[in-house]
């Protein structure tokens, strides 16, 4: 028997028992060793909240029922969001420095280590054979500690934040309201007392942070969920557009399958293309978003985004148009 076997088993036992069952022949039944049963029925009470008591007067293991229902062993089997946190978790502390945590960190890495042990199946687990890749992370510099240090202790911040679009820096004095990890990237939701203002912040693009005495202006929850998550990505503000999309039937499948915003609308059409509405404000996001499905998908609406991603094609195609460089001929 393997672990889930005698897991499966043990609580086979446990349920069709009417007395205590002793340890003799639980060892006898899952086939192991006393040492054996003991763990498996630590991992079940740890792990998998199993009521197991001992009776010290009969001599043997039961289910505690005092609460009157029977205990079910629940699945053994990580959903995909569960898989994925403890996953991206785990990654996530093996990176981490050495430094004023790393006695609390350890713990936690050892008790997501024993989770993960728990559903190995034979000799190897699953920590080398589930990846979680990161893609276009971008290094949070130096201001993130001071940035998430303001943050907990509701204070202001005064920021030198340069601006890719217009490349240019300013600096802002801004109350932090809460930091957002989109995109294997850190962004700060403050606001920008300079603009009067919700404003999203890139942290990578936070030049300096320094710490004021002045306490941070409060934005209250249902304000701040309906300035950054009614529009489209990163990107805040009530939505003033809707996108209407047009994917090929080669796409449909795929594209059916994916959330691009809380409320998005899509159909299935009678030729097979899959029809897909976006609401969204600023459209920067949404065409990097739309060019990387190239000629699998077609802007129907509105006319400006329609114009926005065509101008974009054509510098692309235009850009390999022309002679191939120097040296890459074959």
């Amino acid at each position: 028997m393997d672990r889930f076997d005698r897991i499966f088993e043990l609580n086979r036992i446990l349920q069709n028992a009417r007395h205590p069952v002793s340890r003799r022949r639980l060892e006898e039944e899952l086939e192991c060793s006393r040492a054996t049963v003991k763990r498996i029925i630590e991992d079940m009470r740890l792990y998998l909240n199993a009521p197991i008591v001992y009776d010290r007067d009969l001599n043997g293991y039961r289910y505690d029922q005092s609460e009157g229902e029977m205990y079910e062993l629940p699945g053994l089997w990580f959903n995909a969001s569960e898989l994925h946190a403890l996953i991206t978790v785990q990654q996530l502390l093996a990176d981490v420095q050495p430094g004023l945590l790393e006695p609390m960190l350890k713990p936690l890495q050892q008790r997501i280590d024993s989770l993960l042990e728990l559903q190995q199946a034979g000799s190897e687990g699953l920590q080398g054979r589930i990846r979680v890749l990161q893609m276009a992370a971008r290094r949070s510099g130096d201001a993130f500690q001071t940035v998430a240090g303001a943050l907990a202790k509701r204070t202001r911040l005064r920021i030198r934040y340069f601006t890719r679009s217009r490349e240019s820096r300013e600096r802002r004095d801004v109350s932090p309201q809460r930091l957002v990890h989109y995109r294997d990237n850190w962004y700060l939701d403050g606001w920008c007392h300079l603009r009067d203002g919700l404003r999203t912040f890139s942290i990578d693009a936070i030049e300096t942070a320094s710490p004021l005495d002045e306490p941070a202006l409060e934005v209250c929850r249902e304000e701040l969920e309906t300035h950054f998550t009614s529009s489209y990505g990163i990107f805040s503000g009530a939505p003033e557009h809707e996108a209407v999309l047009l994917f090929t039937p080669e796409r449909a499948r795929y594209v059916a399958s994916e959330c691009w915003h809380r409320d998005q609308q899509g159909r299935t059409l009678d030729d097979g293309r899959y029809e897909l509405r976006v609401p969204y404000s600023n459209p920067a996001e949404l065409v990097m978003d739309i060019l990387k499905y190239g000629p699998d998908v077609e802007v129907v609406a509105p006319g400006e985004l329609r114009r926005a991603v065509a101008r974009r094609l054509a510098q692309a195609a235009a850009l390999y148009g022309r002679p191939e460089a120097e040296g890459e001929s074959a």
